[in-house]
């Protein structure tokens, strides 16, 4: 008896040692085990025996209700992945309000630039860097509405010459009646031609240039312009 109950124990430390939590299978075979090496002059007890049964078939119907709930969310989330992909798809043709300063410059004619004035701005200006930092145009006279305002840039420096491919950034200077600088938001709007699926999410191409779906502040109609 002491054999059967060492060997018993043997197993349950052999599980435990392999996995945190005992599955159907492991719990079967220990039942199997513990009938196999009982006393045959002291079996065991049926209510025992009965509870054991009831035990192992609860644990089957988790463990399948468990299955069925990781189909269903894989299922749902293919769904919603399948949805959604189709709905981004639904953009291309629309414009794309994007946050920040970056530019992208890919052999397109032009590039709307946006900001957003204070109340308070007396006069504004865009300079726009190179991606080694060096100012290479200035655009002066620009529109000094409150709120939102756009204005095309054609891609070219001050000397009028078309500026090669590559990334570039611009920042707005604007100055309120006492000569005092203003905090101006900047964005940019453009054309959406085409969505890319990546490994890291969905990708918009707007104006040859690929932007995250997070930078996106507004999707607008093309004759509606920035809101």
């Amino acid at each position: 008896m002491i054999e059967a109950v060492n060997t018993i124990s043997n197993q349950k430390s052999s599980v435990s040692a392999n996995k945190s939590a005992l599955g159907k299978d492991d719990f079967l075979r220990l039942m199997i085990q513990q009938l196999k090496n009982q006393d045959p002059l002291n079996p065991m007890d049926g209510t025992a025996y009965a509870s054991q049964l009831a035990e192992f078939s609860s644990l089957e119907q988790l463990s399948n209700l468990n299955s069925a709930i990781k189909d269903s969310l894989a299922a749902n989330l293919q769904l919603t992945q399948s949805v959604n992909n189709t709905m981004v798809a639904a953009l291309i043709g629309k414009e794309a309000k994007i946050d920040g300063n970056s530019l992208q410059v890919t052999g397109q004619n032009n590039i709307t630039l946006g900001y957003t004035l204070p109340p308070n701005a007396l006069s504004a200006k865009i300079k726009i860097y190179n991606e080694k930092g060096a100012l290479i145009k200035i655009m002066e006279e620009i529109p000094l509405n409150t709120g939102s305002n756009k204005l095309s840039w054609d891609c070219t420096d001050n000397n009028g010459d078309k500026l090669p491919n590559g990334n570039y950034t611009f920042e707005v200077e604007a100055k309120n009646m006492s000569g005092g600088n203003l905090k101006v938001n900047t964005f940019k709007i453009g054309l959406i031609d085409g969505v890319r699926f990546t490994e890291n999410g969905t990708v918009l191409k707007v104006d040859g240039a690929e932007y995250s779906i997070a930078d996106i502040l507004e999707i607008l109609n093309p004759q509606s312009g920035a809101k």
